[in-house]
Order: C-alpha cells, then sequence, then structure tokens
C-alpha cells in the first residue's frame, strides 16, 4: 500500500473547535481512518495509506467548513461523519447544515443533523400526514414541534395543538393532587418543555390564553373537528386502536398532522395492540401520508445513548431470534410426538 503525506491549513481561529477538548475528535479520526496527524504552526500533516488521508482529508474540509458556518463541533457530528464518509457520502453533513427550519429563543437556529431527519423534515413539508418513527433521541417530537412553531409564525395555521396519551411509562403513579390540568401535566412535560425552548415561556402563554396554543391528553381531542391547525400526537404508541382512529378522523381542512412514535418503548397494559402499529398496517398507502422511519443513526443526544439504543436492538433481535428457534423445536417436537 502506498504511504502518502499532506498538509492542510487550519485557521487558528478554526482549531480548537474542530480538534476537540484534548485533541479528541483528531484522535477518534486517527483511529477510525488509521492515520497519523501532527500540528505544528497552523498546519496539520497527514500520513498514512492513500485512501485513508484522502477520506481525512475531506473529513476534515467538511468539519472546517462547518467551524466556519459558526456551528460548534460536537462528538455527534464526528460519529455521523464518520459514518457518512465509511459509505462514500461525505459532504451531506454541510448540506444539512444548510436547512434552518427555525430559532429558538435565545437564536440558535433548529435544522437537521441526520439525512434521516432530513428526510422527516421534508415528508413534513410535503404531506398532510406523517408518521415519525424511531428511538429515542432521534429528534421526532422536537422537529415537528420546531415546523409547528415555523407555521404558525408564517400565518400557515391558526393553532398548534400538542396531545399524547396519559399512559403511565410502566408504573404506578397513584393518586395526583390538584385540579384536572394538573393531572395531566406530567404527562405532557416533554411537550411544555419543547416549546418554552422554542417559543418562550412568554410567548407561548400569552397564546395559550388566547386559545392559539392547546396543549391536551388525547382523549380532550374525542367529538372534536380540527380546522387550519397543526396537529402533533406524540409517543403515539401507547394510543389503542380505537384512539387511534379517533383522532385521525378529527383531522379538518387545512390540516397538518405529525405522529409520532417509538415501537420499542409501549406502555399499553397486557397484550393490547398499539394503535400507531395498527395504523402503519392500514394507512401503508394511502396517498398523501407520509412515513419517516428514524433509526441509531439518527439520535442526536449524547453517543451514549445512541450506543444503548443500538445494544437494545440487538438483544431484541437476539431474543427474537431465539424465541423462533425454540417454536421451531416444540413444533418439530409436537410432529415427532403425534408420529
Amino acid at each position: 500500500m502506498a504511504i502518502m503525506e499532506t498538509v492542510l491549513e487550519i485557521p487558528a481561529e478554526h482549531e480548537r473547535n474542530i480538534f476537540g477538548n484534548f485533541d479528541s475528535n483528531i484522535k477518534k479520526i486517527e483511529k477510525n481512518l488509521n492515520v497519523t496527524m501532527v500540528a505544528r504552526d497552523g498546519n496539520l500533516k497527514l500520513v498514512g495509506e492513500a485512501a485513508s488521508v484522502k477520506q481525512a482529508e475531506s473529513i476534515l474540509m467538511e468539519l472546517l467548513e462547518l467551524s466556519k458556518r459558526g456551528n460548534t463541533i460536537t462528538e455527534q457530528n464526528i460519529n455521523y461523519i464518520l459514518a457518512l464518509s465509511m459509505e462514500n457520502r461525505e459532504g451531506e453533513v454541510v448540506e444539512l447544515d444548510s436547512d434552518i427550519v427555525c430559532r429558538t429563543i435565545q437564536g440558535k437556529p433548529i435544522k437537521p443533523k441526520t439525512s434521516g431527519q432530513k428526510n422527516y423534515i421534508e415528508l413534513i413539508r410535503k404531506k398532510m400526514i406523517v408518521f415519525g418513527i424511531g428511538p429515542a433521541g432521534t429528534g421526532k417530537t422536537y422537529l415537528a414541534m420546531a415546523m409547528a412553531i415555523e407555521a404558525f409564525k408564517k400565518d400557515e395555521v391558526n393553532k398548534i395543538i400538542l396531545t399524547r396519551p396519559a399512559i403511565e411509562a410502566g408504573e404506578k403513579l397513584g393518586f395526583l393532587p390538584g385540579d384536572l390540568q394538573s393531572k395531566v401535566d406530567p404527562y405532557l412535560r416533554p411537550l411544555y418543555d419543547a416549546l418554552y425552548q422554542i417559543m418562550g415561556a412568554e410567548s407561548y402563554l400569552r397564546n395559550t390564553e388566547k386559545g392559539l396554543i392547546e396543549v391536551a391528553p388525547l382523549a380532550y381531542m374525542r367529538g372534536r373537528t380540527l380546522d387550519n391547525s397543526f396537529i402533533i400526537l406524540d409517543e403515539a404508541q401507547n394510543t389503542t386502536p380505537a384512539q387511534m382512529k379517533m383522532f385521525l378522523t378529527r383531522i379538518g381542512f387545512g390540516s397538518k398532522v405529525i405522529i409520532t412514535g417509538d415501537l420499542t418503548q409501549k406502555d399499553l397494559p397486557g397484550t393490547t395492540k398499539s394503535g400507531l402499529e395498527q395504523a402503519l398496517e392500514v394507512l401503508g398507502k394511502v396517498e398523501d401520508i407520509g412515513f419517516a422511519y428514524l433509526t441509531n443513526k439518527d439520535v442526536v443526544r449524547h453517543p451514549l445513548v445512541q450506543k444503548i439504543v443500538s445494544a437494545y436492538d440487538d438483544y431484541e433481535k437476539k431474543m427474537e431470534r431465539r424465541k423462533k428457534i425454540n417454536e421451531s423445536k416444540e413444533n418439530e417436537h409436537r410432529t415427532n410426538r403425534r408420529k
């Protein structure tokens, strides 16, 4: 294999951002691509096999472009760019960075960080109803909320309605004190958190008082027709088939609906079928309905979350294989007994 050496010029004001704390980003790239990098006097020397050096150079140029655009380079950026590089998909992260959905109250831009998130946003822009399916940390609810607030600000809709089923997450909470709103607030807290961050508490409260933003349990949707609204149903894996059908038949003219859920985190009792699961089977071929399937590659929380999601995926697949093997053995045993 031919050994190649090249030198890149990294502007001093971007060095720390690209290199990371204690050169952690550079070390990760070195380890994954098996190249050596030496920084000296504003230059970065790359040494290794020709293909690996070119790959590292491409990654560093992409990181430099992100840094020039004002982004803080995170471990998630490094992991994702490396993963794309292995698939010969260099340059996609810079393209993603150009798509700003909206800005938080502090002025921070909200934009897709992965190709899966980009596809999700594009579907929301094009389709009337979109299902966002994927594990925790993929930005399903947060991006849907950002799109809803942006549509509301542009007067594309008159109202934002956020709802989720009031199901306890695997534990019994018992009696909750206070009025009805106080009782349901704990179930809706994640929606409030996203609203406050993107819109600001004052703006949220002002629009809530006017009835323009509504955060309510799914049960409150029964009997209503929701026109000219941006509606988000969160934690849809915890709906029953009857609840999902009820919700979908509330949609009126000029409305857009986002339904988010994670089929691996159902909190429904016993063997109750998930309304989300059934909806995916029933509505798969209906026009004007989009389906965005996010994976562990789209997790944008702490990198450890991505590893946890991957570990659980592997475990569940292993248990499913084991279950099928045991069922096959039992069937074979029954057949032999009949003989």
